[in-house]
């Protein structure tokens, strides 16, 4: 099995953190970067170019536009929306994210959420 590309785009450095603190323990995953703002997260994208993106539905500077060149940058690449908001999870699905995580769901369900991706992938 190829191994997973996954970038982490959350704005608060705490959350950053437990994510990859998380997802660094999986075989088969490979953590290719972190942004905390769009800006970061065009330039991160278009350099490596992930299979999974962990995308902070908040994100600074975040718009429906940057959410679309991100995906011209990597067309194969699944999104990830997390948000604090569970309530957001129906715009995030229809704004074309693979996924929906609310940051108050144990950690087990992100996990639960990167199989499904590697299944796909």
């Amino acid at each position: 099995m190829s191994r997973l590309r996954v970038l982490i785009a959350e704005r608060r450095p705490r959350v950053r953190f437990a994510l990859r603190a998380l997802l660094q323990e999986l075989d088969g995953l490979e953590i290719v970067g972190e942004t905390a703002d769009a800006e970061g997260l065009m330039i991160e994208a278009q350099a490596n170019c992930p299979d999974v993106v962990l995308l902070d539905w908040d994100l600074p500077g975040m718009t429906a536009e940057s959410r679309a060149m991100v995906r011209r940058f990597c067309p194969h690449l699944m999104v990830i929306a997390l948000s604090g908001k569970p309530g957001k999870r129906q715009a995030a699905l229809e704004a074309g994210a693979d996924g929906f995580l609310s940051k108050l769901e144990p950690p087990e369900r992100l996990l639960e959420i990167i199989d499904d991706m590697r299944r796909i992938k």
